[in-house]
């Protein structure tokens, strides 16, 4: 009898740039669990490949992120299409943030892959979880402009773990945890019809299950930190080399979820221009 082991990288760039969604998601589901039963063997001196266009570029009309349709009345099948397809388009394009932090980077413990791919997992679960919703109202993926700040944000973060994990899961996804509250609280005034309730409840699970993927971010920035003999604070320095003008934008920031996400009250400080714990 002979084990097939599939090839872990090689699998991974096949999943990156598979231009099928629904293929993608199928295959990805199939490499998973090859992967949790110990099926995949990690290839030595494997040479990674950058991306030079997002996966869903077949299938979305990529424009600047100003140009992106605003959200219109929610109360509308069109108005809901738009916010479910916008957030979709989000949970889409971390589906192969995650895959590539898996990809990009070599010899490190297998918890972190572990790491990864249960994210990837769980980006999974609440894009088609949103694509059944956005289905619903009339809708599907694609049909709406995107923009790709977070393939941008991977491709800016290539080369470095450190930084991957200070600008994507520290501060992209996180700033998520902030954002998905203040949506629910718009979403919440609304009068109630059994759409909207489906859309809020799905929000709910995807910012409770997006503090463990944040979690996860910290615990390899502090990773990375340690290896590289740097101070956590260093966070502040990449953030504002990636977005300079970010300290300026105020905003009510979700302190509990980020608290327990992994930052710590002088961070958020920081980020709030106050004390907030």
């Amino acid at each position: 009898m002979y084990n097939f082991f599939m090839k872990f990288y090689e699998q991974l760039e096949k999943l990156l740039t598979q231009t099928n969604h629904k293929t993608k998601i199928e295959e990805f589901k199939d490499f998973y669990q090859k992967y949790k039963n110990g099926e995949c063997s990690f290839e030595e001196g494997y040479e990674k490949k950058l991306s030079e266009k997002p996966s869903y570029e077949s299938f979305c009309k990529v424009v600047p992120p100003q140009d992106v349709p605003k959200r219109k009345n929610l109360t509308t099948k069109e108005g809901q299409v738009y916010l479910l397809h916008a957030i979709a388009h989000i949970e889409y394009s971390a589906i192969d943030l995650a895959l590539d932090a898996a990809y990009r980077f070599s010899g490190l413990p297998k918890q972190y892959y572990d790491d990864w791919l249960e994210v990837a997992d769980d980006e999974v679960n609440h894009f088609l979880m949103l694509e059944e919703l956005l289905n619903e109202v009339g809708g599907h993926y694609g049909e709406v402009e995107v923009h790709n700040a977070l393939f941008e944000a991977m491709q800016r973060t290539s080369h470095s773990l450190l930084e991957r994990m200070a600008v994507v899961p520290r501060y992209l996804e996180a700033n998520g945890l902030d954002a998905t509250p203040a949506i629910l609280k718009k979403l919440e005034k609304l009068p109630k019809s059994e759409m909207l309730e489906r859309i809020i409840k799905a929000l709910h699970v995807i910012v409770d299950e997006e503090v463990s993927h944040v979690q996860k971010g910290d615990r390899w920035f502090s990773y990375a930190c340690e290896k590289e003999g740097k101070e956590k604070d260093v966070y502040f320095e990449i953030i504002d080399r990636y977005y300079p003008l970010w300290l300026g934008k105020k905003k009510e920031l979700n302190v509990e979820a980020r608290r327990e996400a992994g930052f710590t009250c002088n961070e958020l400080k920081v980020m709030a221009h106050k004390e907030v714990c």
